[in-house]
């Protein structure tokens, strides 16, 4: 809700909805024809009858365009997987009946001024894993998680008897790894196996819901 009065103190229509539950998608194809009614009283006057509003979704890569549109449109046409790239091009989707929105694929800046926006960016999984350290990149989300401990990934790592300030982000990867069986020969934990699996369980909000960053107070 923080967001939402984030953006209607800017003038930004904004609805929080759950591709998931399918929670507030019913107030979607609504706002779209209050935001464009002059748009289409326009093309009314013009002797469209029932014009046609056609829109674009944009974002970055791996946030859920397509979820997104399959669950308004009522049907999985469009491709999903939990990693960036899997839109190769634009495509049309019909979402009401007089609504038709263009999936893109996702799209960065092309250069990160500020390493922590790069960082947060690629812990959802938005930059390729494969440029990327896994481990290092799982190092540093626990980091994060270790300040927040959110209830989901103490429960779900059974960290309880873990000490998260007596030990640093790497020690705990090894601790994640163990509990899980992530062993190799000789007891050795797997710390790329486990980082992996970290970075898959927060990107598809087995963590809980965790937001990497709060609009201003």
């Amino acid at each position: 809700s923080r967001w939402i009065d984030y953006y209607a103190s800017r003038g930004i229509t904004a609805i929080a909805v759950d591709c998931k539950s399918g929670k507030g998608l019913n107030k979607f194809a609504p706002a779209v024809n209050n935001v464009l009614s002059e748009r289409r009283e326009r093309l009314k006057a013009k002797g469209m009858v029932n014009p046609m509003l056609r829109i674009m979704i944009v974002g970055i890569p791996n946030v859920g365009k397509s979820s997104f549109i399959n669950r308004v449109a009522k049907q999985n046409r469009a491709k999903v997987e939990d990693r960036p790239g899997v839109t190769r091009g634009n495509q049309w989707y019909s979402i009401a009946k007089n609504i038709e929105m263009l999936d893109t694929p996702g799209v960065l800046w092309p250069k990160f001024d500020d390493k922590i926006v790069g960082e947060r960016l690629a812990f959802t999984g938005a930059v390729k894993d494969q440029i990327l350290d896994t481990e290092l990149l799982a190092v540093r989300l626990l980091d994060f998680l270790r300040s927040l401990k959110p209830a989901d990934f103490m429960v779900r790592f059974k960290l309880d008897d873990v000490d998260l300030d007596a030990v640093d982000s790497y020690e705990l990867l090894n601790i994640i790894g163990k509990k899980r069986g992530m062993l190799i020969s000789g007891g050795e934990i797997n710390t790329e196996r486990a980082a992996i699996m970290l970075l898959d369980e927060f990107r598809s909000g087995k963590l809980g819901r965790i937001t990497l960053e709060m609009p201003e107070r």
